[in-house]
């Protein structure tokens, strides 16, 4: 007969064991991006800690840097269905959610079939979402928000998991329709793609070049990736830890008396910013090897989750402050 504590034993035992499964599974994933993906350690790490998160992710770079290879390259090392919508200024709402069609029967009984989108799929990449119209934005963000769309009154649920990674160029401005700030909202970090440095750059030279190219082998599954979801949600977080998450996201707020930073920002985070680094500290720890969140992966995450959920007041502008600047003083704060 076996006591109540060896049951309980045996669980943790369980759950460990899982945790120890589903890191390495994580890990073979990253390993298998960055042998594609050169120069860009950084991005993939949060491309994937926002995969993990259950979230979506903004891609803010400039034209060449493999923004739409990392997508690819996700898609195939998750065992994700991948697709690609390029965003353009006379994109409909139909052409990413789908549509019906008339259809006659052969007994001559006519009726409607969906059909639908490349919205349907696990992956996906909203390519320079800024160039489509506001309506056509709002029904992707709608649908990423929601996980179903509506058309003609029925409802289709989106596959799961479901992700978007959505790019925009901060170079062209014209003929553009900047997101509103409650839709950048939706995205649970801004990851900016910078260029690689000289090695990764003689890297990619050699790689792209020659006779054969690096491709992606899978190491994950669709059913790991979710199982691995829902470890994160399981994972402990420590009291410091929420506390630096409180401090930080409310200390990003406007109209904190004797604060000199908070007079800098014009509006500042909901408690969706709390609720996003509360997650995407539990999955950079996951993606670690570490069952167990610290404040290093709030200071580390602060910037890609706040940036794009703040503003700056016109006169801390016109004195030259930015975003990045003001993040970096919160965060030492808690650092």
């Amino acid at each position: 007969m076996s006591l109540p504590g060896e049951g309980l034993e045996k669980l943790e035992d369980m759950i460990v064991r899982a945790a120890e499964t589903t890191a390495a599974h994580i890990g073979s994933a990253k390993a298998a991006i960055s042998a594609v993906i050169f120069g860009q350690e950084r991005v993939v790490e949060r491309a994937l800690v926002t995969v993990l998160s259950g979230g979506h992710a903004l891609l803010v770079g400039v034209p060449g840097l493999a923004k739409t290879k990392l997508v690819d390259t996700m898609g195939t090392v998750l065992g994700l269905d991948a697709r690609r919508i390029q965003f353009t200024p006379d994109l409909m709402p139909s052409d990413i959610l789908g549509s019906e069609v008339l259809e006659e029967s052969p007994g001559a009984k006519r009726t409607f079939r969906f059909i639908p989108g490349p919205i349907f799929a696990q992956l996906l990449m909203a390519d320079e979402i800024n160039r489509a119209s506001p309506r056509t934005q709002s029904a992707l963000l709608q649908a990423m928000q929601e996980q179903h769309v509506t058309v003609a009154g029925a409802r289709h649920d989106l596959p799961k998991p479901f992700h978007v990674l959505a790019t925009q160029n901060p170079l062209e401005q014209e003929g553009t329709y900047p997101l509103p700030e409650a839709q950048l909202d939706r995205f649970l970090m801004q990851v900016d793609v910078d260029y690689p440095d000289r090695e990764a750059e003689r890297k990619i030279l050699f790689d792209t070049t020659g006779a054969e190219e690096s491709r992606a082998k899978p190491a994950m599954t669709a059913e790991d990736l979710m199982a691995a979801q829902r470890l994160v949600r399981r994972l402990p977080v420590g009291e410091s830890v929420v506390e630096a998450i409180l401090a930080l996201v409310r200390s990003a707020r406007p109209g904190a008396e004797g604060d000199e930073t908070a007079k800098l920002i014009a509006w500042g985070p909901s408690p969706r910013a709390s609720q996003a680094l509360m997650l995407a500290v539990r999955a950079r720890a996951l993606l670690e090897g570490r069952f167990a969140p610290s404040i290093d992966d709030v200071v580390d995450l602060a910037e890609p989750i706040l940036k794009h959920r703040m503003a700056l007041t016109f006169a801390a502008r016109a004195d030259g402050e930015t975003i990045e600047a003001v993040v970096g003083r919160l965060r030492a704060r808690i650092g």
